[in-house]
């Protein structure tokens, strides 16, 4: 079988498994307690935390860690609507994940406003037309580091430091689900005030997140309890997960992630350029800056992506036609719709993320099908 849905989730490297193995034989104390053993797990925790704080160059910031990516979406968009005391309007790109989106309704029901920013034909925010919208009311801008269908790096530091001009009182935040330890993340460089994040994208464990903040952001908890992570997330801490978490981590920046899906996803790329019918949606998807190394949208014109999704996994290939998340609504993506596609475009469009599991050779075969079911799909087509 060839993997190619990453995005969706990743395999655990052995080194994470192995590590969350031992926590839970030989250091499974709740880190809460205020004997020796539970204070010597506490410091992992905390050794964790702190190094995750230096992957997105915030090392003197707030790392709450969570039950996942959607855990910190909600903590830093209604943790942050709930401290406001007047309504206020919430600047957010129309291409952002369903755990953002959803939870901006909720904002609405509190009642602020909320607007969506404009977007260009690639995927990425039009900046200049973007801060046309920043005035004094403006609380909150939401733009996701790397979009999880198309790839696009959004211009955050453009965005986010020209709204902070016109509003210095604006709270900046990034899902980095899809971004994080594969396009470099500055926080302090950026202007990002809160930044989230989740382990299983990462080759580590399911049911992990965490979200970076500045320390001077007030949010108000959405889980309470015992008071744990400083008041903000209460719940005993998941320790093996957050230690698979740290693993993760380490391993990541070990085997140069970010170098090495962009040789794999050239290679991809390269196979499948020039091929009649086949198209790459989004930025120029060998671009370092403007197109993450792990996703690659690409689209098949006379064949639907859920057509193709299906003959590839035929052929032991694992592909998706969107988000995991919202994969099986069948519904037309509002990225690609966003972008100016038509709903046949966007319809025949399949998303490719490449893992730090995958191979080279694994690459030729899958470009190799791909071009061979394009070409048989299409003497299926309608008239």
């Amino acid at each position: 079988m060839i993997y190619l849905d990453n995005s969706a989730t990743t395999q655990p490297f052995e080194a994470v498994i192995d590590e969350m193995d031992r926590c839970m034989r030989e250091t499974y104390y709740n880190v809460s307690a205020a004997y020796a053993p539970a204070m010597m797990a506490e410091k992992e925790i905390t050794r964790v935390r702190n190094r995750f704080l230096q992957t997105v160059g915030l090392p003197r910031g707030r790392a709450v860690m969570t039950g996942g990516g959607s855990e910190s979406d909600n903590l830093a968009i209604m943790g942050l609507a709930e401290t406001l005391h007047s309504p206020g309007s919430f600047l957010v790109s129309p291409m952002e994940h369903p755990a953002v989106l959803e939870t901006l309704n909720r904002v609405q029901r509190l009642g602020h406003t909320v607007r969506f920013l404009p977007v260009s034909a690639d995927g990425r925010v039009n900046i200049s037309e973007a801060l046309n919208l920043v005035d004094r009311d403006t609380v909150m801008i939401l733009c996701m580091h790397v979009n999880n269908e198309t790839g696009a790096v959004q211009p955050l530091r453009e965005l986010f430091r020209g709204a902070k001009e016109i509003n210095p009182r604006i709270v900046t935040f990034s899902d980095g689900v899809q971004g994080y330890l594969r396009v470099p993340m500055n926080m302090q460089d950026s202007g990002t005030d809160l930044y989230s994040v989740s382990a299983h994208k990462i080759h580590g464990p399911k049911g992990v997140g965490a979200l970076a903040s500045r320390t001077e952001i007030r949010l108000s908890p959405q889980v309470t309890g015992g008071g744990q992570e400083a008041g903000l997330r209460s719940g005993t801490l998941n320790s093996p997960g957050i230690r698979g978490f740290g693993k993760a981590i380490e391993q990541c920046e070990n085997e140069h992630a970010a170098e090495r899906l962009f040789l794999l996803k050239q290679h991809l790329v390269e196979a499948l350029s020039g091929q009649e019918g086949i198209f790459f949606n989004g930025p120029d998807p060998l671009s370092r800056v403007e197109s993450a190394p792990h996703i690659l949208s690409v689209r098949f014109d006379g064949v639907r992506g859920e057509v193709m999704r299906n003959a590839l996994e035929a052929r032991g290939i694992l592909v998706s036609t969107g988000s995991a998340c919202g994969s099986h609504k069948q519904k037309v993506s509002a990225a690609l719709r966003a972008m100016g596609l038509s709903t046949e475009q966007a319809d025949g469009t399949i998303r490719i993320s490449i893992g730090l599991m995958n191979s080279m050779e694994e690459m030729e075969k899958a470009a190799e099908a791909m071009i061979e079911q394009a070409q048989l799909l299409r003497q299926f087509r309608r008239r």
